[in-house]
């Protein structure tokens, strides 16, 4: 039997609007947001999710959320910080996730809308019923998408996933 890997996607959580900044790749986190990723860092932990191997948008918001989960994550995760992830669409995604080696059991994936949501509703071709129909209607700032994956990584394809949970922040607080 084929070993099963697992891939975490969470969205960033809630950026703010208020400060002056040069782009929209340098806004940071709101408030609201900075209590949203506690409350996903808390589920990380009571869930011992603790993937091998985090790919984090190079976004200040991405990178802001991560660091306040990454207590929860453990202390082996591997961390890449990567520009490619802002701003990628649902394809230029899973091309990510495909060159991940085989070795690795488990990605999360710290990214943006729709590429992300994109990426979670087209993977998960089978699941958790009332989960897969939350997650199709809305993938809000700071939601995570648990998939299995019964293949490689670089075979990954579309429909080929199952979604084993989805949490948003307002389920957990």
């Amino acid at each position: 039997m084929p070993e099963v890997r697992h891939l975490y996607l969470l969205r960033h959580a809630k950026s703010t609007w208020d400060e002056p900044v040069a782009s929209d790749h340098d806004r940071s986190l709101a408030p609201r947001g900075r209590r949203a990723a506690r409350l996903i860092a808390d589920h990380l932990r009571g869930a011992e999710i603790s993937p091998a191997l985090v790919l984090c948008s190079s976004a200040r918001r991405t990178q802001e959320t991560l660091e306040l989960i990454r207590p929860a994550l453990g202390p082996s995760a591997v961390v890449l910080v990567e520009r490619g992830l802002y701003g990628a669409s649902a394809g230029e995604l899973l091309d990510r996730v495909h060159e991940v080696p085989a070795s690795v059991p488990s990605v999360m994936v710290i990214a943006h809308n729709p590429g992300l949501e994109d990426l979670a509703t087209g993977l998960a071709g089978a699941g958790a019923g009332d989960a897969s129909e939350r997650m199709a209607m809305k993938f809000p700032t700071a939601a995570l998408a648990v998939l299995t994956v019964p293949t490689a990584w670089r075979d990954l394809a579309l429909g080929a996933a199952t979604l084993a949970d989805y949490v948003v922040p307002r389920d957990l607080g």
